[in-house]
């Protein structure tokens, strides 16, 4: 009788030490996996023009990081995009700071992301309507994001202030204007981030 008490004693204690490592090990594997999502960095971009989706690549490259097009479900003519003309696509809707252009839904997993490069030309001095629309899209609470523009003429400080200022929950990075940037100047700017 105290052969069998003391063999199932042995046993519990066996299972509970098994069931014990089993949860240990699960919650290593846990942190392994978020300590690899936290390493993850995206290159998100709006380009009307091509110009900011060449920067983009750049970019991405440079950092090493994935690259997403932000593509609006109804693309910009020349037409949409004439500044001179108040009646424009883009004219009407940077009037309308509410405005939010459809942009077309694609998987993207924003999570796995914990660096998120947001790249745009400068529209009326600060960034086109359809970034708010990706902003909102997704949750960016706690996420590093860095902006990054194009421009014929504008700073990028504009937009940087509009958007720390809508999106506060986002950990926000000093934005750069890249317009003619070499590699060589877009990985100084990476390694100094």
């Amino acid at each position: 009788m105290k052969k069998t008490t003391i063999i199932s004693v042995i046993a519990l204690a066996l299972c509970i030490c098994a069931c014990t490592n089993g949860e240990k090990q699960s919650e290593n594997q846990s942190e392994n996996q978020n300590e690899t999502k936290e390493m993850k960095t995206l290159v998100a971009y709006f380009s009307a023009s091509g110009v900011t989706r060449g920067v983009a690549t750049q970019l991405a490259e440079v950092a090493g990081a994935d690259l997403y097009e932000i593509v609006p479900e109804q693309i910009y003519t020349d037409a949409d995009l004439d500044w001179r003309d108040s009646l424009s696509r883009s004219s009407v809707e940077m009037k309308d700071k509410t405005s939010r252009p459809a942009i077309k839904k694609t998987e993207l997993k924003i999570d796995d992301y914990s660096t998120i490069y947001v790249g745009f030309p400068i529209w009326w001095y600060t960034c086109p309507t359809i970034i708010n629309t990706f902003m909102e899209a997704y949750d960016f609470a706690g996420k590093t994001v860095i902006p990054f523009a194009t421009s014929g003429g504008s700073t990028i400080e504009q937009a940087c202030n509009d958007l720390k200022a809508a999106y506060p929950k986002a950990n926000w990075k000093e934005g750069r204007l890249l317009n003619d940037a070499s590699k060589q100047d877009i990985e100084e700017w990476v390694k100094s981030l």
